[in-house]
């Protein structure tokens, strides 16, 4: 096929007679109820699950330097220390949980580097990627009883200078019974 014969194609196929055209109004449509079924199954789940604002804070936070527990609020506290980088749940609530990992570029030993959030020793976050300084964390639902920790796959893979981690107590969930 020549390029002459490519200029005189057209750029799209006629309809045959009759045909009609997709409409775009069903798609919007489809959309439009989408949305609203979502808005309607949030404002019930709201409704039904209301969460409580927590009137006092409560937040504990480990290094960088000096590595130890700082905790915001001793008289009426969320969280327990266990050790170095691992704390005890001790409230029901919405947390939200925070932190930065900068790695040691200069570790060169056998254990692959690796980062790993967890709740009651399953891992719910891990970082792999030792090139960059990464943050860790999320939004999570915990329970009294619920233990937390971050640890690593040995002790020099991070810089424990810039790296540290927190939790922050948002809501408590009011189930109506």
């Amino acid at each position: 096929m020549s390029l002459r014969h490519m200029e005189n194609m057209p750029f799209h196929h006629a309809s045959p007679p009759g045909a009609q055209r997709q409409c775009w109004k069903p798609w919007i449509f489809s959309a439009l109820v989408l949305v609203l079924l979502v808005c309607s199954f949030s404002t019930v789940a709201f409704t039904l699950f209301p969460l409580k604002a927590v009137s006092e804070p409560c937040v504990a936070k480990f290094g960088p330097s000096p590595s130890k527990w700082q905790m915001s609020s001793p008289e009426l506290p969320c969280v327990s220390q266990i050790a170095d980088w691992e704390l005890k749940i001790l409230r029901d609530g919405l947390y939200s949980i925070y932190g930065q990992v900068a790695p040691n570029t200069t570790y060169e030993e056998k254990a692959p580097f690796e980062v790993r959030l967890r709740k009651n020793k399953d891992v719910i976050q891990a970082l792999t990627n030792n090139a960059i300084i990464q943050n860790v964390g999320g939004t999570y639902e915990l329970h009294a009883g619920d233990i937390i920790d971050l640890i690593f796959n040995a002790k020099h893979q991070v810089l424990k200078n810039n790296t540290y981690w927190g939790i922050l107590l948002l809501a408590n969930p009011q189930f109506i019974s």
